[in-house]
């Protein structure tokens, strides 16, 4: 008899990997298919992988990315200790002028935080000239080694998607493998036919390791991100880069940028270059999180076609059991925990989805622009 998975999950990076990770813990048959051999090789690979919180005027977007902080931290201290190196991270102000908001930003985060001098800094290796606002819960992961962790009790299987149609209830990839559920965690590549509506575009980023003796002894971030020693390596990261041709901008050196910005925020000496990764990272225009069942766009289309002109009555018809997880931008690592519970909820428990995250909210604006 054939086996028909619960959950096929298409892409490897964080999302993937974070949503084939809470289905196999309930114990669901999960299979996850990647072009590549091995997890997180494309954006995830490549991003610097802080757990920080936004800071800013509250709003939707911050307050939700500070609920996503809380919950990543604690989900990956508490399943992978190994892979998340909780030194803490300081937040610097760019200027004076920001600094005096940042007793603004302590009180509307609920974190474990405290405002730091100058001279307190120096202490941990960072260079300011202004009060800084520290999480003790901030860190960094092992991006790579997150992803291969969380799924190497999953089901793995090299093979790039070319089919998808559904059948007597199930869907079947490839004319051979078969599933109840679909989702699509593909990044900004996506199938433009399926996400094309949710205007999913690719942010390049450059990260490097390095070697050093200089004893950095928490994560910090300005516009950059440096992180604490850890067996003898920091991580400096990442660039965001909106081009379509990312290695002209680069012009052969992506990281002389982030060492020159890195030296002006940590009391950094030599530098040996390990590694340097490079990726794109998915985001969508209003940069949330985007996690749901996917519209029927074509159906939509032909039997609603005034919905190009702004009608907004006509019920939304999704394809049956076909997800995306998408769209998480630069804070991958924080976004996926939290949204991977909330896509398991809504397949398996039947749960709504926040409709700041549903890709419903990005459908009636693209079809207007038609």
């Amino acid at each position: 008899m054939q086996k028909v998975y619960d959950l096929v999950v298409v892409g490897a990076g964080i999302a993937g990997c974070s949503i084939a990770y809470t289905a196999q813990k309930e114990n669901k048959r999960v299979l996850i298919i990647d072009k590549a051999s091995t997890p997180a090789t494309g954006g995830s690979g490549a991003a610097g992988a802080f757990i920080s919180p936004k800071l800013g005027i509250e709003s939707p977007l911050l307050n939700l990315t500070n609920l996503a902080f809380g919950y990543s931290s604690n989900f990956y201290k508490t399943n992978f200790p190994k892979y998340f190196d909780q030194s803490g991270i300081v937040r610097l102000p760019k200027d004076a002028k920001d600094a005096k908001n940042f007793e603004y930003y302590k009180s509307i985060i609920d974190a474990n935080s405290k405002i730091l001098t100058p001279d307190e800094l120096k202490q941990f290796g960072v260079k300011s000239q202004f009060d800084s606002l520290y999480f003790r819960d901030g860190g960094v992961c092992d991006a790579q080694g997150i992803c291969k962790v969380m799924v190497e009790d999953v089901e793995y299987l090299q093979m790039e998607l070319s089919s998808l149609e559904y059948k007597e209830d199930n869907w079947i990839l490839n004319s051979q493998i078969e599933a109840k559920n679909v989702v699509l965690a593909t990044g900004y590549i996506g199938y433009k036919d399926l996400l094309g509506y949710m205007g999913i575009n690719g942010v390049w980023g450059s990260r490097g390791d390095f070697y050093t003796n200089s004893d950095i002894k928490v994560c910090m971030h300005q516009n950059i991100s440096v992180s604490a020693l850890h067996n003898g390596i920091i991580k400096i990261g990442a660039t965001h880069v909106r081009s379509k041709n990312p290695c002209m901008v680069c012009d052969g050196e992506p990281l002389k940028g982030l060492i020159a910005k890195a030296k002006e925020l940590a009391n950094i000496d030599e530098l040996t270059l390990k590694e340097t990764f490079c990726g794109m990272r998915s985001s969508s225009r209003d940069h949330f999180p985007t996690i749901g069942k996917i519209i029927d766009t074509k159906y939509m289309l032909e039997n609603y076609p005034n919905i190009k002109k702004g009608y907004n009555k006509a019920p939304l018809k999704h394809f049956k059991n076909l997800y995306v997880f998408n769209g998480l931008g630069g804070r991958g690592f924080v976004f996926a925990p939290l949204m991977a519970k909330w896509l398991y909820a809504h397949i398996f428990e039947d749960e709504n989805i926040d409709s700041k995250v549903s890709p419903d909210r990005l459908f009636l604006k693209w079809a207007r622009k038609l």
